[in-house]
């Protein structure tokens, strides 16, 4: 795209405290940028900082004519509000997918939002890469958060499956799950999925956990496809992360038109 138009994608990420899962995946965005010549610039902000010096960072890149997508690490110290901060990201450059209008437009018939988040879009590419049905398809999403069990579920439904979403207060839940085609977890709960929640031949896609919420050695005896932890959907999530960028910068220059 630099070649074509003299100018290449950009990315700011916003960066708040010091955990060190969160500078881990910064860095590993970071890195992915690097090795497809997306420019990225990571502004980091003490773990006291005030919202509404995080405020003034989301306006400043909001702003910046050659940042093409604004990522904000989260999760966020407790003191910050995520909702006041992801939604003072311009839309056109929620590279994460997280703002209200795009998670909205996901949300209804007819509409399409300007950015899926991106884990969300990577289970639905590793299932299209194997071949894997959904239309129709029972499909249960363990989880319901933000980030990625209700934007999957929303997508899901686009898709033409037929889904149901397991949570906290769900019950009986290794009955819903039995029941399923297609299962996608997302709970941060090592081995949390036994064999005896699956029937046979169903198609698990785990999340991004450094261990999967799926007892893979349970699982593997009934799956016809498990996506692995380490792995699995997580490279497709930041794959997913780089094409997002791309498009904002496309349609900032409008550069689609003429490609």
């Amino acid at each position: 795209m630099k070649k074509l138009i003299g100018k290449a994608p950009g990315l700011g990420v916003i960066l708040v405290g010091e955990r060190k899962d969160s500078r881990s995946f910064v860095r590993i965005k970071k890195k992915a940028c690097e090795d497809v010549g997306i420019t990225s610039v990571v502004v980091e902000l003490p773990e006291d900082c005030t919202e509404g010096e995080v405020l003034e960072v989301v306006s400043a890149l909001n702003h910046k004519e050659l940042i093409h997508g604004i990522l904000v690490q989260l999760p966020l110290p407790c003191h910050l509000s995520e909702q006041k901060i992801l939604n003072a990201v311009n839309v056109e450059k929620d590279v994460d997918g997280f703002h209200p209008v795009n998670i909205g437009n996901l949300a209804m018939i007819g509409r399409e939002p300007l950015f899926i988040p991106c884990a969300s879009r990577g289970c639905i590419e590793v299932l299209h890469r194997y071949g894997v049905e959904i239309t129709g398809k029972k499909v249960v999403v363990i989880g319901r958060s933000n980030i990625t069990g209700l934007p999957t579920s929303l997508l899901l439904q686009k898709h033409h499956a037929t889904v149901s979403v397991v949570h906290t207060f769900t019950k009986n839940p290794e009955g819903i799950t039995r029941e399923a085609d297609v299962l996608v977890s997302d709970v941060g709960i090592p081995n949390m999925v036994r064999g005896h929640w699956l029937k046979p031949g169903v198609v698990d896609s785990k999340g991004s956990h450094v261990t999967g919420d799926v007892c893979y050695e349970e699982a593997i005896l009934k799956a016809s496809l498990i996506t692995p932890v380490p792995g699995g959907v997580g490279p497709v999530t930041i794959s997913m992360l780089l094409y997002n960028i791309v498009e904002a910068a496309k349609r900032t220059y409008q550069w689609a038109e003429k490609s």
